[in-house]
């Protein structure tokens, strides 16, 4: 059974562990698609910016489980 982070405050909180780094580098992917250096200081990044690439992270994420239910084996 997947265990919560501990010590992490609010409500983004990674349920799996070691699904982190993974999450990290699916975000760094979705940024550098975007053309947005998301490497270094994030505090740069316009909320809009961020908002852009966790945006596209959700679709992302939600077509990849739409296709692993109809049967298809889509990745990325």
């Amino acid at each position: 059974m997947a265990t919560n982070k501990v010590n992490q405050t609010g409500r983004n909180r990674i349920l799996v562990s070691g699904a982190e780094q993974a999450l990290n580098q699916f975000k760094n992917e979705v940024a550098s698609e975007l053309g947005l250096d998301y490497n270094g200081d994030k505090g740069n990044l316009t909320s809009r910016q961020n908002g852009y690439v966790g945006g596209l992270m959700v679709r992302k994420m939600i077509a990849q489980a739409e296709s692993q239910m109809a049967g298809g084996t889509m990745t990325k």
